[in-house]
């Protein structure tokens, strides 16, 4: 690791974290804090994918839906209007909109087969984002200034790697660059973020296997036929069952190529000291 100890941690004149874990435990929030001191760049991953990887797909699908209003076709075939993705660090909703939810057109649903290729087109989107971030790293310095860096990356980061294999070409790569740390939950947090998700379900990235097996398994439990299935029921049925996935994953991704750190922790930290105790107190002495 870049940093063996926590004394190589506080004495480093350039601190660089990546941060990984699921969804709604906070690294965002904890990046945000960090880029409002000034001496942090920021750079999100999902923001990368949305804004360089994938916002084309985002705006010609906003004007494929919009050529089919009449009024709407004639002024953009003739440059009357503008459509954009209003992509924000706290709001990326335009990404998780286009990948869209399995089943029912009637409810909002897309055929598994469109489903699928847009989940092919995040999958190499999210993988070339992270490759990007040693590119950052040097931005952030030679043309910002910035001394310190976190990459705060998305939670399906998991699902491209294979944490196991010491030649993983993105943990490799990341690793080399920053300081690896998992943001691990508790099962109340796990808990929280199922009730959460069950309220508001938001679209997700899978990895092929597991997508094929759990619509599969779907399709059989319920009896229904593709066109049929409610996309909301779908993805609140699969999302306790990503997590429990994803879990072992991000343990291992700790394990062989990082840190862990509690979300309990990350939850009490209000300024850049703080920060820098939690990630020490993950070192070894």
């Amino acid at each position: 690791m870049l940093y063996p100890t926590a004394r190589d941690w506080h004495a480093a004149p350039r601190k660089r974290v990546v941060l990984f874990a699921m969804s709604g435990l906070g690294k965002t929030h904890v990046s945000s804090m960090l880029r409002e001191t000034g001496n942090w760049f920021h750079y999100s991953i999902d923001y990368r994918i949305g804004t360089r990887y994938m916002g084309e797909y985002i705006v010609d699908n906003a004007k494929r839906e919009a050529m089919r209003v009449p009024f709407l076709r004639e002024l953009l075939l003739s440059d009357s209007i503008y459509i954009g993705s209003n992509i924000t660090f706290h709001n990326l909703s335009p990404v998780s909109t286009y990948l869209g939810k399995p089943g029912d057109p009637d409810k909002g649903g897309l055929p598994m087969e469109l489903y699928r290729h847009r989940q092919d087109q995040f999958q190499r989107a999210e993988e070339q984002a992270l490759l990007d971030t040693g590119y950052f790293i040097d931005r952030a310095e030679q043309l910002y200034g910035y001394p310190h860096f976190v990459c705060d990356t998305g939670g399906s980061i998991c699902e491209w790697v294979d944490p196991e294999n010491e030649a993983d070409p993105i943990l490799s790569a990341l690793s080399g660059q920053a300081l690896m740390v998992w943001i691990r939950g508790s099962e109340d947090h796990t808990a929280e973020l199922i009730r959460r998700f069950d309220r508001a379900p938001k679209p997700m990235a899978y990895q092929p296997a597991f997508l094929t097996a759990c619509w599969d398994a779907y399709l059989d439990e319920t009896g229904l036929s593709p066109a049929r299935v409610d996309p909301d029921a779908f993805i609140r049925w699969t999302y306790a069952r990503a997590l429990a996935h994803r879990q072992p994953l991000y343990e291992a991704m700790a394990r062989n190529w990082g840190v862990t750190v509690d979300a309990s922790d990350v939850a009490t930290v209000r300024d850049e000291a703080d920060f820098n105790a939690v990630i020490a107190a993950a070192l070894p002495a």
